[in-house]
């Protein structure tokens, strides 16, 4: 019995002490002399900035280079813009959850951004910027607010999505420069032919 209320001490004293961390921890985060719980992923692409704006937000083909999403359903009608809602079916390490968003920045070829409207709150940002004419960065901007500990959960998680989601940019690229060859390609074949 005295093992038994030696391990129910502990658990409460450990919940007391995970209780505080997470409320110094949202403390510091919002005045801002915290670490900072945004993802940032960044990728050069090797392609005009019209083809990796056309690539990014084209929101039911994001699946083919998020993997982690598996699929994507737009939920409003009419062209894609600031308003449109839509709802993805997300999976990472075996949890899957229905991820609702809403766009709250659109600005072709330069911006698109999404709300996380759902269980995980937050924000997602996609920046263009032509390096050259036929180069452009990408810089992606992510934070995902978890519903249980909020503060700690982002620093945890942190780190993992960050290189889950750079890995997805990696696929962005191979997918934005294969298209991008494949059009190039085309269009010199036809003028070579004509």
């Amino acid at each position: 019995m005295t093992s038994l209320r030696t391990v129910a001490l502990f658990g409460v004293v450990a919940a007391g002490a995970v209780v505080a961390a997470e409320r110094w921890l949202g403390s510091v985060i919002a005045s801002g002399d915290g670490p900072d719980p945004t993802m940032k992923m960044a990728i050069a692409i090797d392609a005009p900035i019209d083809a990796v704006w056309e690539a990014v937000s084209d929101i039911e083909r994001q699946p083919l280079w998020m993997r982690e999403m598996r699929s994507v359903r737009l939920l409003t009608a009419g062209p894609v813009g600031i308003g449109t809602r839509g709802e993805a079916d997300v999976r990472i390490f075996l949890v899957g959850v229905v991820d609702p968003v809403e766009i709250d920045q659109y600005d072709p070829p330069v911006a698109f951004g999404i709300r996380h409207v759902g269980i995980f709150a937050g924000s997602g940002r996609i920046a263009l910027e032509a390096l050259d004419a036929r180069r452009t960065l990408v810089r992606w901007d992510e934070r995902l607010v978890p519903p249980v500990f909020p503060n700690l959960g982002q620093l945890v998680q942190k780190p993992i999505l960050g290189a889950i989601f750079q890995a997805d940019l990696e696929r962005l690229k191979e997918m934005v420069e294969a298209r991008h060859a494949e059009a190039i390609g085309g269009a010199g074949a036809g003028a070579d032919a004509g």
